[in-house]
């Protein structure tokens, strides 16, 4: 896999910090799985805030700080807890899950195994979607998109940044050709049209910070049905 298109420094860095939304993240995540430069270049990040961190002169805590994280972590244990009991640790064994993978065999990425995958849904000639529900924030905007081979998504820009991870097959639009690996991140100030290359079925993940913005008389006709 050879990838062309990487993360930008500022979204590395906003991952590093955690500042990145949930969907954002888990876009970056993807690629970061499959992707040793920005391993590295996070890695630097990290590297620098951590000796950032070690730098800072200490902060006075209250007398009290202690025993409130650990009532804010009982917290928020009690909230996650299961309706049902965990299976036993035999049971687990008995009954593991297997991989998810997307329609034609294709692998789901490992940083999306933990997620639930609705249904594929119509949004436009030969483009399904897909909605990626998150355990850590289910109301997260994360979509998986399926476009069919020489297909056109409708024309469109951004309110916010938008994430795009390619899973399998290719797309260009003006800014490129993004193939397996590649990361695209389009801000506000980009409207762009991609098109699937003829090969097969182009399958992605996407995420916005805002929402999308179509254009044209199509684009305005799906509008309501793009989660994006």
């Amino acid at each position: 896999m050879t990838i062309r298109h990487h993360a930008s420094d500022e979204s590395l860095l906003r991952y590093a910090a955690g500042q990145l939304p949930a969907g954002p993240a888990r876009v970056l995540a993807v690629h970061l799985a499959t992707c040793p430069c920005c391993r590295e270049r996070l890695a630097a990040f990290e590297a620098v805030g951590g000796a950032l961190l070690e730098a800072t002169a200490p902060a006075p805590m209250a007398p009290d700080a202690f025993a409130a994280a650990l009532r804010a972590i009982d917290r928020e244990e009690a909230a996650r807890a299961p309706a049902t009991p965990a299976p036993t640790h035999l049971e687990a064994r008995a009954r593991p899950r297997a991989p998810v993978t997307l329609p034609g065999g294709i692998p789901l990425p490992a940083p999306l195994q933990d997620c639930e995958i609705g249904p594929w849904r119509w949004i436009g000639l030969g483009v399904r979607a897909s909605t990626v529900r998150l355990p850590e924030d289910p109301e997260a905007r994360l979509t998986l998109l399926r476009v069919g081979p020489g297909r056109k998504l409708p024309e469109h820009g951004h309110v916010g940044t938008e994430f795009t991870q390619v899973i399998s097959g290719s797309f260009s639009d003006g800014f490129g050709r993004y193939g397996p690996g590649d990361l695209s991140e389009m801000d506000q100030e980009i409207e762009h049209q991609p098109i699937v290359d003829r090969e097969g079925d182009c399958y992605c993940l996407a995420a916005l910070e805002g929402s999308m913005r179509l254009n044209g008389f199509f684009g305005r006709l799906v509008q309501p049905f793009v989660r994006l």
